[in-house]
């Protein structure tokens, strides 16, 4: 029994060997290979280095692209050589390498901006921080920098082939933003902090209008800027206006009516391009799979299969507002102060009036006569008199000197 389960072990050892071989010597090719048929010295070692590329040989790629660059530094290939250096860092992956795949590619796009690879790299440096995003209720240090880079790329290559998938991206990344925000509001509006609530929910309606929830953010930013007050009226119809006229498909838009005709405020119609945008999203949107509850608990990233697909994504990053309810502060330079300037029409009120550098100082008499008995008693006769704003002096003593020595 002991010799059967002895070559079990081996059995699933050699197996886990032949596994880890196997993927080892798998062949993932490149991307960007260069076609060209030639025996140059410098297209050899770029095809050795790109067969090592492959192979997982990262390092020894590297030195090889390096010694390309620094042999032959008027290549033709030499573009290509330092992307192919980028490239090894993305594909060699974690921190480290992503972090040095990240300043490669920055480094290509400062060097050859007109290239088309130049475009593929801004978007490598944007999937670098998009596959590190955290869920929706973690840290979104990466989110941030993925919408950062992926608008970079819409702004510095809006023409490219990569500008549609980057967009998607951005769509994808403010949906986690997004639901991160909603959930922060959703907790001040349970504790019932009105105002903390409807203040995150007005930046995220006016930021993310593509966000899925959008509808319901508006209806309860409506609810918290009733429940602040009849000050606060406006607002709340602005808002169940805004949900009526842009959602118009969604479950909340009957009650936002509702809430209309009960404040006697107009009943806006529904927008026919939002009616449309609707129904595409219902359509196209991302069906859950039976274990995609699993899949969500264990993978890293956040759900975004709720992200819209279509619309225009926000192009500025999202600011820290002011809760409606605290005054404003005044800006610097619109207070009064006690110190005024102006000017003197003519020059005549300077002739005219009397030098005030000319004017005699106090009597000293009268400040000694003011001052305490104990202070006026303490006061040595030679120490300068101080009244208010003048000083007098005090005279000089004479030295005495001494008389001479007589000599013998």
């Amino acid at each position: 029994m002991r010799s059967f389960y002895v070559v079990r072990l081996s059995g699933l050892v050699l197996l886990t060997v032949l596994l880890a071989l196997s993927s080892g010597c798998r062949k993932r090719k490149y991307e960007n290979p260069i076609t060209k048929d030639t025996q140059q010295p410098d297209k050899v070692l770029y095809d050795k280095a790109i067969g090592d590329i492959e192979r997982g040989r990262f390092e020894v790629a590297r030195l090889t692209l390096q010694t390309l660059i620094n042999t032959y530094d008027t290549s033709e290939f030499l573009a290509k050589a330092k992307l192919a250096i980028a490239d090894s860092w993305f594909r060699e992956g974690g921190g480290n390498g992503l972090a040095q795949a990240e300043a490669e590619y920055k480094d290509f796009i400062l060097f050859y901006p007109t290239m088309e690879e130049a475009a593929e790299s801004q978007e490598k440096v944007c999937m670098i921080h998009y596959k590190q995003m955290e869920k929706a209720d973690r840290d979104n240090m990466h989110a941030l920098r993925a919408e950062d880079e992926c608008r970079q790329l819409l702004i510095q290559f809006p023409n490219s082939k990569f500008a549609p998938r980057a967009a998607q991206f951005v769509r994808n990344i403010q949906e986690a933003l997004a639901e991160g925000e909603m959930r922060v509001s959703d907790f001040y509006y349970k504790k019932q902090s009105w105002a903390s609530s409807s203040n995150r929910l007005q930046a995220l309606t006016d930021q993310y209008p593509l966000y899925s929830r959008a509808d319901e953010a508006l209806f309860k930013m409506g609810d918290a800027y009733t429940r602040m007050g009849p000050r606060f009226k406006d607002r709340s119809g602005k808002a169940y206006a805004k949900l009526v006229r842009e959602y118009p498909l969604s479950s909340y838009a009957d009650d936002a009516k509702k809430r209309l005709q009960e404040m006697e405020m107009a009943v806006p119609e529904a927008d026919p391009k939002a009616v449309a945008r609707m129904k595409y999203e219902a359509e196209n949107r991302t069906k859950a799979g039976m274990m995609a509850p699993v899949g969500n608990m264990l993978k890293r990233g956040p759900d975004v299969r709720m992200a819209a697909k279509t619309g225009d994504p926000a192009m500025t990053a999202i600011r820290p507002t002011i809760p409606v309810n605290i005054p404003i502060p005044v800006a610097a330079g619109t207070g009064t102060t006690d110190v005024t300037v102006s000017t003197v029409p003519d020059g005549s009120t300077l002739d005219s009036s009397p030098d005030a550098r000319l004017n005699k100082p106090a009597d000293p008499a009268a400040a000694t006569t003011a001052a305490p008995p104990a202070a006026a008693a303490a006061t040595d006769q030679n120490a300068p008199i101080i009244s208010k704003g003048t000083i007098v002096p005090v005279k000089k003593q004479k030295k005495v000197k001494e008389p001479k020595k007589k000599k013998n």
